[in-house]
């Protein structure tokens, strides 16, 4: 049965899932009118033709990636949670971020999430050069954090694998290391780590650049 009612977001939105879980070639009109359970026609009244579609999922994730809201008590702990919630938005957003970057929104998608690092910069007092570089910093981190993530689920099966290039003598005079090393990685946990020690570094008064 055809739907009657139907939204131009709740169009939006089952376009960006069908994106997010087979990437933008399975966008089609007719299939995102099965998933709504309407008419094409509906589609296109709602968001105009194909390509319409695709720009309005661009501005709708760029919308999306700028809502930063700090959280906690101090400058650090704020600026953690807006790298741990920008992180979040790429890693559930692959093949949006991918249309943005296409398109050459890149940096105005980001522009939020630097203003919410510069605010947080200036109450933990970083100024001018300093603060810049800071922002910087945080974002590659993050950004490079999610590039090596999707590589490593990406990538071939390896031979030898890292628990077998650790089950040899190569684990030296410290087996907890090799250990360690041999099992899975705990990314999220290694991006927290890494991503408090580059925070803290950062907003040292002994940092370089201070």
């Amino acid at each position: 049965m055809t739907r009657t009612a139907l939204t131009g977001e709740e169009v939006l939105a089952a376009a960006a899932r069908l994106v997010r879980a087979h990437g933008p070639g399975a966008l089609t009109m007719r299939r995102l009118a099965t998933e709504l359970g309407t008419a094409v026609t509906s589609i296109y009244w709602h968001v105009g033709n194909r390509q319409s579609l695709l720009d309005a999922l661009v501005e709708r994730t760029v919308r999306e990636m700028g809502e930063i809201h700090p959280t906690g008590r101090t400058p650090q702990a704020r600026i953690i949670s807006v790298a741990r919630t920008l992180h979040t938005a790429l890693r559930e957003r692959p093949q949006l971020i991918a249309m943005v970057h296409e398109r050459g929104l890149t940096e105005r998608m980001f522009l939020p999430a630097q203003q919410a690092l510069v605010h947080e910069m200036h109450a933990a007092g970083l100024r001018g050069e300093t603060a810049a570089e800071a922002v910087r910093a945080i974002q590659f981190q993050v950004v490079g954090f999610v590039l090596v993530e999707r590589n490593r689920e990406r990538s071939p099966a390896q031979h030898p694998s890292e628990g077998e290039l650790w089950d040899s003598p190569a684990a030296g005079h410290d087996p907890a290391l090799a250990r360690a090393l041999a099992g899975p990685v705990d990314t999220g946990r290694l991006f927290l780590v890494s991503l408090e020690a580059l925070v803290a570094s950062l907003l040292s008064p002994t940092a370089p650049g201070s």
